[in-house]
């Protein structure tokens, strides 16, 4: 694993190995994040495609240029963590861009192999600005999300859909995760659902300041996430929290030629 140091990476894990926290910091795109970038976003988003990065970039600008700040910050918010995942090792067994429209990724915001294991990721981000945030609260609520999409109560069958991504030719995610994957939608069209206890989960959290810089505390943050870890449910769980300081960073590098 290689990861940009203007990242400010940290990581605890239990002496198990079945709950991770990992804390990201982005307070601007220094020259080693716009070269992990450069090497990453053409397979976060089209996979195996072969297109060129600037061709990529111009898809995504596209794609923002109509956009309101909270669907920006929702799609930047997975896109970094499709990185993140892409430079630790995890294969992403998803497309960024959804198959059928112009826009991300629908069902679960991600889905990926690690060491013979599947990982689904859910990412909620909002404004350092809005009354009550913190990343504990937006951890829960992509546990929230994550245990209606696994208890069917969400309104579209989230296992169809990665079923999809992981068939797209690009991908080239293996024949036992694809059928895993059928076997999960079919079972969901049937009404029989799987318990997110069976499952790896990754919840994630990011916070945009959009203002000065400055982030809370690592320590502070580790703290609020150990409380609320007995609460979430998984097999295993990796926390994800990301703090970065504004939309603009990533607007700017897509728009840079």
């Amino acid at each position: 694993m290689v990861l940009p140091k203007s990242f400010n990476y940290k990581s605890k894990s239990n002496k198990s190995g079945t709950r991770f926290i990992t804390l990201l910091e982005i307070e601007s795109l220094s020259p080693d994040i716009e070269s992990a970038l450069d090497n990453h976003i053409v397979s976060i988003c089209e996979g195996a495609s072969g297109s060129d990065l600037s061709l990529v970039k111009q898809r995504l600008i596209n794609l923002f240029c109509d956009k309101n700040d909270e669907w920006k910050i929702g799609a930047i918010s997975e896109f970094f963590i499709h990185l993140y995942a892409n430079m630790y090792g995890f294969k992403q067994e998803c497309l960024f861009f959804n198959l059928e429209e112009r826009s991300i990724k629908k069902g679960f915001d991600g889905y990926y192999s690690f060491e013979a294991e599947t990982w689904v990721m859910e990412s909620k981000s909002g404004f350092k600005s809005t009354k009550g945030i913190s990343h504990s609260s937006k951890i829960k609520e992509a546990m929230s999300d994550l245990t209606d999409k696994f208890s069917g109560r969400s309104k579209n069958n989230p296992w169809q859909n990665a079923y999809s991504h992981a068939s797209h030719c690009d991908v080239g995610t293996s024949s036992d995760i694809k059928k895993s994957i059928k076997k999960l939608s079919d079972n969901f069209i049937l009404g029989s659902f799987d318990c997110i206890d069976n499952f790896n989960i990754m919840p994630c959290a990011t916070i945009f300041l959009e203002s000065t810089w400055s982030p809370k505390k690592h320590a502070d943050i580790f703290d609020e996430i150990v409380k609320i870890l007995p609460g979430l449910k998984g097999k295993k769980i990796r926390v994800m929290c990301i703090t970065q300081k504004t939309i603009k960073t990533f607007i700017e590098y897509i728009e840079k030629k």
